[in-house]
């Protein structure tokens, strides 16, 4: 990478790395408010539907009470029914004894005039009809509601639908419009008509207009529509409440991740050639993590681990810098490097110890090239070792072209090396590959041992593995109940911090002699 090319990613990342989460933090900041002040609307909204029902309701329960009286209409004990129904009904204001629609009298007065209800076109899914209505016989210009039975009628002031307190630092107004009517049944403010109906054209449920925020309802089993509406003012100033908190976090985020970037960067500098200086100058170290028996905890081998040290103190994680080895095309030199010094850290131990085995982690441009068999064949002959001692770890992505890699494959398996997966069931999309190879283990990736306790993809591993009849080493065991788990399940091996964490050569030298003894 050039030197302009690599302060522009620099630049472009710290511009990002400042941005993004103050963008993020006015962003949250706005959505927050939004969703406070649609929650408050909401709240309102359902809070008025309910109190629609509690009246509808009640105006019911009255009519029940009423119409299993079986003595004469408008008599004195009739009267006396329906006046003690609307007395026990708090939001009943008159019930009406029909013949038909005609009023014969009602809980209000003994005689009702020559007045008749209209017929009406609405009622309810239970068989109630409903009227909006403004008849009465006091000329008084109001509009009820009314709701009747075969022979009764309440009438209801829509007032009370609405007598709901809104709960809400802001101001907030509803309107209740009959569905069939098109005729506003309640109202806590002045509304214009035009629009709802402009809203049920177009199909909007949240509009803004004229500062203000409409939500829209439809209430279709009781034939209302509910509009509630509230001025924006506050949801800006609720945002700027919001901004207060979140907007610091999001600067303070931001230098942060500027810090780090800075500090990665600085670590990262000119990655090929601080790669292949460390490889040149061979200051790769190799940690070494024992593979244990799960049943009887006795070490069987250990997993090579390549570490690079930086000039802090601080360890490169093999995440970044084994990707990196393979996009600059270091890789296969990174892992002749590592076999180098694994045989020149463990060669004696190895001769001394020959049922120990080592495995080595390899890329799949490994495979490609004819030098590894060499190296490896070398190697063995240097130590007077036996390829049964060394392992070969391929992570499932390798078998993806089996067209270039089979015959360095082929090669290694005639040679007498044990062939593991790695990382078994994280990469490669299908498992027919593992009918057509002569593998030896799988190993089971730490995300499966850390998942035991849900049980879902672990057991279908470990099955597929008998199935196959290939042995298991479980990564990343660190529990003694996981021990216990695996090992009633018929996994054979494992390495984890239970057993031993990666540690350096004359470390582990020490601890496998301290095993091999108490074993």
């Amino acid at each position: 990478m050039t030197s302009k090319r690599t302060i522009a990613l620099v630049v472009g990342v710290l511009i990002l790395s400042v941005l993004l989460p103050v963008t993020l933090s006015v962003w949250f900041a706005h959505y927050q408010a939004e969703k406070d002040f649609t929650r408050d609307l909401n709240n309102y909204g359902e809070r008025v539907i309910f109190r629609v029902h509690r009246v509808v309701e009640q105006s019911k329960s009255a009519l029940k009470d009423v119409d299993v009286f079986e003595g004469k209409t408008c008599s004195e004990p009739h009267l006396q029914a329906i006046r003690r129904a609307s007395y026990i009904h708090r939001d009943v204001q008159e019930i009406i004894a029909l013949n038909g629609l005609k009023p014969q009298c009602s809980s209000l007065e003994s005689h009702s005039s020559e007045m008749q209800f209209p017929s009406t076109n609405y009622q309810t899914p239970d068989g109630y009809r409903v009227w909006l209505t403004d008849n009465n016989d006091l000329g008084i210009p109001h509009y009820m509601v009314a709701l009747a039975s075969r022979r009764h009628m309440v009438m209801i002031d829509p007032a009370s639908f609405v007598d709901v307190v809104p709960f809400a630092a802001w101001t907030i107004n509803t309107v209740l419009i009959g569905s069939q009517s098109h005729s506003i049944v309640a109202q806590t403010a002045p509304f214009d008509l035009r629009l709802w109906e402009q809203a049920r054209r177009t199909g909007e449920h949240t509009f803004e207009h004229h500062g203000m925020l409409y939500n829209l309802r439809d209430y279709p089993d009781i034939g209302l529509s509910q509009m509630v509406w509230a001025p924006v003012a506050p949801l800006t100033d609720k945002w700027h409440q919001q901004l207060l908190l979140w907007l610091p976090l999001g600067v303070l985020i931001s230098v942060l991740a500027s810090l780090l970037i800075l500090r990665m960067v600085r670590n990262l500098q000119s990655p090929y050639h601080r790669m292949l200086d460390a490889i040149n100058s061979r200051s790769l170290d190799v940690y070494y993590q024992p593979i244990v028996s799960l049943r009887s905890g006795r070490i069987v081998g250990a997993e090579a681990l390549a570490r690079w040290r930086q000039p802090d103190g601080t360890f490169l994680s093999p995440e970044i810098f084994v990707p990196l080895a393979g996009q600059t095309g270091l890789i296969t030199r990174l892992t002749g490097l590592i076999v180098e010094k694994v045989f020149e850290d463990l060669g004696p131990w190895l001769k001394q110890h020959p049922t120990q085995h080592v495995s080595i982690n390899l890329d799949p441009q490994d495979l490609i090239t004819t030098r590894l068999p060499a190296q490896l064949a070398q190697q063995l002959n240097k130590w007077n070792l036996t390829p049964s001692q060394v392992a070969l770890e391929l992570t499932e992505r390798s078998f993806i072209d089996l067209k270039n890699s089979a015959s360095t494959l082929s090669q290694l398996r005639q040679a007498g090396y044990a062939l593991y997966i790695d990382d078994f069931g994280t990469g490669y999309s299908s498992l027919s590959y593992l009918q057509n190879l002569d593998v030896d283990i799988i190993k089971i990736d730490k995300s499966f041992v850390d998942a035991l306790e849900f049980k879902n993809v672990t057991p279908h591993i470990i099955e597929m593995a008998k199935s196959l009849q290939l042995a298991m080493v479980a990564e990343g065991v660190e529990t003694e109940c996981q021990r216990c788990w695996l090992a009633e399940h018929g996994v054979q091996f494992g390495q984890g911090w239970l057993f031993c964490k990666a540690l350096p050569k004359a470390e582990f030298i020490t601890w496998a002699q301290e095993n091999l003894t108490r074993a």
